[in-house]
């Protein structure tokens, strides 16, 4: 009789634990459930607004810095003097973009994944007395640069107004006589900046 009673007892407790566990609004089930792990933060999403960017004086410009190895913009200002003459503004502008792509990304930017892969010091003039006069000359030729930096720059310079040629391409070259090219950013360089360079068409000199 004690051996049944010992039997019946584990038995009687099933549907109190049942019970229970129904109570507390949880659901028993027989089958094991894995829902993996808890979802990681989604890349390239700024939570909130970044105010460290849009409170800063100057004139509002974008630029194009790295995120899951594809160009996102950003918002960005730069600071050009009063009364500076057309040609000059398109310098200062040029070269307040290139700084602001040197720039180390923001908190925010950076836990969401942005990256730069353009170093600073790079300077910028204008045009040469043979060169287009929507010309931009680097200090470093731009075919010393990664393929990320060269894809920044093109498609920064590109998005502006003050640095665009007017069919929307960009006149690059390195210092003094170097060659010249005529490069646009495309759909595609700005999915896969890694692997696809900016088209390109060489200028020939006047």
């Amino acid at each position: 009789m004690r051996a049944r009673l010992r039997g019946v007892r584990p038995l009687l407790a099933l549907p109190l634990l049942a019970a229970l566990l129904t109570g507390c609004g949880i659901r028993s089930t027989q089958v094991p459930t894995d829902f993996g792990p808890a979802p990681s933060r989604v890349p390239c999403a700024l939570s909130g607004t970044d105010f460290s960017t849009q409170s800063a004086p100057g004139v509002p410009v974008q630029v194009f810095l790295l995120c899951s190895s594809q160009l996102v913009t950003v918002d960005r200002s730069v600071r050009i003097p009063d009364g500076t003459a057309e040609a000059q503004r398109r310098v200062l502008v040029a070269q307040g973009l290139l700084d602001k792509l040197a720039e180390k990304p923001s908190a925010p930017e950076t836990q969401a994944g942005y990256t730069t892969d353009v170093h600073g010091g790079t300077r910028v003039g204008g045009p040469g007395p043979k060169d287009p006069e929507n010309t931009f000359r680097l200090s470093t030729p731009p075919e010393k640069l990664t393929s990320y930096a060269l894809a920044q720059i093109i498609c920064t310079f590109a998005n502006s107004e003050a640095t665009a040629a007017d069919d929307g391409s960009v006149i690059l070259g390195g210092p003094s006589s170097r060659p010249l090219h005529r490069y646009r950013c495309t759909t595609e360089v700005r999915s896969r900046p890694g692997t696809e360079s900016p088209p390109s068409t060489e200028i020939n000199p006047n």
